[in-house]
């Protein structure tokens, strides 16, 4: 059952993939929110177009498998997930990995090995010093300092570069316009904020690895 709070982030992401459908964060937000309103066929094509613009985005690869083992579509979240799986090891994206991982496991499927070349790629950019973007999976450059205080703002710092920041800042331009909002209104920063977390894929499991659940 959805809530008269999701179906307006629906709407709001809907209206985004629309206006923007090169936007890969519009259809994983959407997609994302389709999920959590049990409309799970509808968040595994949302999905699927996220990765098509961003094959490197390993969190689009988990929701969308889950999406479609909820959906029915079994056979086609083993390759999706697989996919998903050799793309997050590739990069050394250790907890998307792991979930697609006990995905493939639930519907009765091990998760492929990665190849010899793929886990060199891995250690090549790891130890290469690059500083790689949690978010897009792609070197970038580091923050100077975290955008703002306490624990997710030092998340930020940590996992995501200058670049997608940058990015960040003009799609949430769109959202304060698009909105409307005006942030002397608590709710209206809460908005701001969840489509922040969207964006830069600071979910329930990131809040948690923070402890800023």
């Amino acid at each position: 059952m959805t809530t008269p709070d999701l179906n307006a982030r629906i709407q709001q992401f809907e209206k985004m993939a629309s206006a923007d459908p090169d936007n890969d964060m519009a259809h994983f937000s959407l997609g994302n929110a389709y999920l959590q309103a049990g409309r799970a066929a509808e968040a595994a094509k949302s999905l699927e177009r996220c990765v098509e613009i961003n094959p490197d985005m390993s969190k689009a690869y988990q929701l969308g498998g889950k999406a479609m083992i909820e959906a029915g579509w079994a056979d086609k979240a083993v390759a999706f997930l697989e996919k998903g799986f050799s793309v997050a090891g590739a990069k050394g994206d250790r907890m998307p990995q792991t979930a697609i991982a006990d995905l493939l496991r639930s519907i009765g499927r091990e998760p492929p090995r990665l190849s010899r070349e793929a886990d060199e790629a891995a250690e090549r950019l790891r130890a290469s010093g690059a500083f790689v973007c949690r978010r897009t999976g792609r070197p970038g450059t580091k923050l100077e300092k975290p955008p703002f205080r306490g624990a997710v703002g030092q998340w930020i710092f940590d996992n995501i570069s200058a670049e997608t920041w940058k990015d960040w800042i003009g799609q949430g331009t769109k959202v304060i316009n698009e909105l409307r909002l005006d942030f002397s209104r608590d709710r209206d920063q809460e908005v701001y904020d969840q489509h922040m977390r969207e964006f830069l894929g600071i979910d329930g499991d990131v809040l948690r690895e923070i402890g800023a659940t």
